[in-house]
């Protein structure tokens, strides 16, 4: 009571900092929740790859009479409506990576960003997503060979994570198909995501336009002579485009058989049906049209043999 001398009773302790601490603490377990289901943290992977669609035969090789008609049309692209039209340079690198391509590990999270844009690619240009990504490895390591997302090539031709020509003729390759990733819905985040499209430094909008370049080149869903034909197209027609091709489809074809193996090599054997298949008889043509050409350049006017015989 007022007057008694009795002290007053100790004010109750403030609720504010426990409140402050539980939402705190709530707030932070959302977001481990989050980071939890969206694969950024914990060690399994969120994102599986595009299912195969068929196993593929390894293919055996045709008998020379069916395989003639073929490869000379292939050796002269006359069926092929794109073609990469590759520069020395590009075609000694080439066959410098055919005989020792970069030996590299990709990580599965590193990847995981790429498996819905192979799928986007598949089911809208009818492509299959093995082939695709099978040129991705050959071109750039899956996107970590140094320089992909800036500047061009040492060549000074072709950049981005798909190796686009940019500079074979006023049209150029990526101008034919630069507006593919118009005809998929782009995937709502990923990698390399650039401000404005199209780019070739876009993971979207580069595989996009592969796949749609390897699709007008006849390849499908089948891991066969069309889709190597397509592969032969990508790079371009050489002797260099023939071990190219054969390379991409037997990793494809691999794949198809064994299951989507980031790292794995390619089987020599496989590369060796491939070759023998569909590689052979367009090398075959290839060097007979060289040999027939370079007898042409070396032959004496009909004028100047009847001179020298008159002498």
């Amino acid at each position: 009571m007022p007057g008694h001398g009795f002290a007053a009773p100790p004010a109750p302790p403030s609720e504010r900092r426990a409140w402050l601490l539980a939402c705190t603490l709530a707030v932070l377990g959302v977001l481990v929740l989050v980071l939890v289901l969206t694969g950024v943290l914990g060690g399994t992977s969120s994102v599986a790859p595009p299912p195969v669609l068929v196993s593929a035969a390894t293919p055996t090789p045709a008998s020379a009479a069916a395989a003639a008609a073929p490869a000379a049309a292939k050796s002269t692209g006359v069926h092929a409506p794109i073609v990469a039209h590759p520069s020395v340079a590009q075609q000694h690198s080439a066959a410098r990576n055919l005989l020792d391509a970069p030996q590299v590990h990709i990580s599965k999270r590193w990847m995981e960003g790429f498996y819905p844009i192979y799928a986007t690619a598949q089911s809208t240009f009818g492509v299959n997503w093995l082939l695709l990504a099978s040129i991705h490895r050959q071109e750039s390591a899956f996107s970590t060979a140094p320089g992909i997302y800036h500047g061009l090539n040492f060549a000074h031709c072709c950049g981005g994570p798909m190796q686009f020509n940019v500079t074979n003729g006023r049209v150029t390759t990526w101008d034919l198909v630069s507006d593919s990733y118009q005809y998929g819905k782009r995937p709502a985040r990923y990698d390399h995501m650039t401000p404005t499209h199209p780019s070739i430094y876009d993971d979207f909008d580069s595989i996009m336009a592969a796949a749609h370049l390897l699709s007008a080149d006849g390849a499908a869903y089948a891991l066969d002579e069309s889709a190597w034909d397509a592969a032969y197209d990508y790079y371009g027609h050489d002797a260099t485009g023939v071990s190219y091709a054969d390379e991409v489809l037997a990793r494809a074809i691999g794949w198809s058989q064994h299951g989507f193996c980031i790292n794995c090599g390619v089987e020599s054997g496989m590369v060796r049906a491939v070759y023998a298949a569909y590689g052979a008889p367009v090398l075959a043509a290839l060097e007979a049209s060289e040999a027939g050409a370079a007898k042409a350049v070396h032959k004496p006017p009909k004028a100047e043999a009847a001179g020298r015989r008159r002498e």
